[in-house]
């Protein structure tokens, strides 16, 4: 029988490749928001810690359009605010945010948000997600809620105080603005958010029907560890990278 194939991770022989390696996950993962309509103007970003420079990051130039996002386009932002790498302005939203949540979180290599319809619409009742779908369950005991709101955010002890409601967990709900989710990938950190935007979806439609049943905590907590793992959240990236790589080739650019 032939052997069969299972994607995996990549590793890298140089900082050079890994680099390249996040910035086209990265450019893929705007392309992807866009494609899923997180678009709200200027507002959302994803950012990739540098391999090499880790108290920079990657993001999204300031104003560009998610769905016209290359890989040549991003920006490398130092944790002062400075852009070290591109010509763009970075947001300074992005900056306040995703500095804090990088220092706080060694671990996470990248971090997402937007204002995504669901997300903010579920972010408005200030609670967590429940345990309704197998889906939600990636999320069992795995997410934070930041319940407070004070207007855009632009100060880092702002970011500080949302890195603390992230906490150890993969995402965050943040009351009154939307979600943030983090990862040990690129494709880690854009698929948690997908797939907790659906999640909001999801509950909501089931509360506007009628009273959800949740899962039993025992089911749940298997389940989390089935669905909510580093390698499945980086394995559910992949279909999304490659459909939207042979949709849309000039990302890598």
């Amino acid at each position: 029988m032939p052997e069969l194939k299972m994607p995996m991770p990549p590793t890298f022989t140089s900082v050079e490749e890994e680099r390249q390696h996040r910035k086209e996950r990265l450019a893929a993962g705007f392309r992807l928001f866009s494609r899923f309509g997180f678009d709200e103007g200027v507002a959302g970003h994803i950012t990739a810690r540098d391999p090499e420079r880790e108290d920079c990051f990657w993001v999204n130039p300031f104003g560009m359009h998610f769905g016209h996002i290359r890989a040549s386009d991003l920006i490398l932002v130092s944790h002062e605010g400075e852009v070290v790498e591109g010509d763009r302005a970075v947001n300074g939203a992005a900056f306040a945010i995703h500095s804090q949540v990088h220092a706080a979180r060694p671990d996470a290599v990248a971090a997402a948000h937007s204002h995504s319809v669901y997300g903010k619409a579920w972010s408005s009742l200030g609670r967590l997600l429940d345990p309704i779908t197998q889906d939600s369950c990636s999320f069992y005991g795995d997410h934070g809620l930041f319940d407070d709101y004070t207007g855009v955010v632009v100060d880092i002890e702002e970011g500080k105080r949302i890195a603390h409601a992230l906490g150890d967990h993969k995402a965050a709900i943040l009351r009154n603005h939307g979600l943030l989710t983090v990862g040990h990938s690129v494709d880690e950190a854009v698929w948690w958010f997908i797939t907790m935007e659906r999640t909001c979806q999801a509950q909501l439609l089931a509360e506007a029907a009628g009273t959800p049943i949740s899962i039993d905590p025992e089911m749940a907590e298997l389940t989390s560890k089935q669905v909510g793992s580093h390698f499945a959240g980086w394995f559910s990236f992949q279909p999304l990278y490659e459909r939207i790589v042979r949709e849309q080739p000039d990302l890598l650019g």
